[in-house]
């Protein structure tokens, strides 16, 4: 098996393809041997996994990951890749390669004809400018046991906030509904080839199987989130009223007051159980009549 974070391996290997390191891609690969083994023990993978990888790179984590699952499938957008994949991971026989834009597939749908018959988890090293869209599609496709992800140590800060905090915002909320997070642990600028200006964390979201709260409506629950955040600093009353015209300042007072929540209460200071109350007390007004 090649040693993929062995750069004077894979120098010569990228060189010999003429590959170049893509600014627009965000491509930063891992020459950190203990990261992807990291993380592949700290995801608890084993042979009755199966693992959607997202942006495999050179292949140091789909190495760790093919070792110890009963599946990989990778889905890499860069086709430049496609020899140096084949010289790093193409020894795997289950392992399967998929080219395009995560983005463009139906996830669930992908993984129930991918890894059928196997416990199914996500993990990603991905570039910065693309987390929100992928975290977001992987949560939503709703169909992971725990999706564990390295990201700008930043944003992995805000996933696990808690309310109340310079962190927390309505991206929190979002990931938190769909999962639990925890911090695994950082990764410095120096594990990577060309070095990022930020530092890297792992965070792990165990998918929630049930919700334990009541939602009457899912859109409806994330638009108040949305609204609550909008207008960071100001009285949630400002916030609703802006995110629903249609209940008008004079309305969001009455659902702030019917959630038995203080009068001045800013929308960075609740928890998922509060935006529920407040999301089911508007959807009831809005079909009451």
């Amino acid at each position: 098996m090649i040693d993929v974070c062995d750069i004077q391996v894979m120098k010569p290997l990228l060189a010999e393809h003429g590959f170049h390191f893509s600014k627009a891609k965000g491509q930063n690969f891992l020459v950190a041997r203990w990261v992807p083994e990291q993380i592949a023990e700290a995801t608890g993978v084993d042979s009755t996994v199966g693992v959607l990888e997202i942006g495999p790179g050179i292949g140091p984590l789909t190495q760790q990951l093919a070792l110890r699952t009963g599946k990989v499938c990778a889905v890499e957008l860069d086709t430049r890749l496609e020899p140096i994949l084949a010289a790093t991971v193409g020894e795997f026989d289950n392992l399967e390669i998929l080219w395009g834009d995560i983005l463009k597939q139906n996830v669930s749908a992908l993984v129930e004809e991918k890894l059928s018959g196997l416990r199914p988890f996500a993990c990603a090293n991905l570039p910065y400018y693309i987390t929100s869209p992928i975290l977001t599609a992987l949560l939503e496709a709703e169909c992971f046991e725990a999706v564990t992800v390295m990201v700008q140590k930043e944003v992995a800060q805000r996933i696990a906030a808690k309310p109340g905090t310079a962190d927390y915002s309505a991206f929190t909320v979002f990931c938190q509904f769909y999962a639990e997070p925890e911090i695994l642990f950082d990764v410095p600028a120096h594990c990577f080839m060309p070095q990022p200006k930020v530092t890297s964390a792992v965070i792990m979201l165990k998918v929630r199987k049930n919700l334990p709260w009541e939602i009457l409506d899912k859109a409806t629950f994330f638009r108040t989130v949305r609204a609550s955040f909008a207008m960071r600093r100001k009285k949630l009353q400002n916030g609703l009223a802006a995110g629903f015209p249609e209940l008008g300042k004079e309305g969001a007072g009455q659902v702030i007051a019917a959630c038995g929540l203080p009068e001045n209460v800013r929308g960075e200071t609740l928890d998922i159980p509060q935006f529920a109350a407040l999301s089911n007390e508007i959807f009831r007004r809005k079909n009451s009549g």
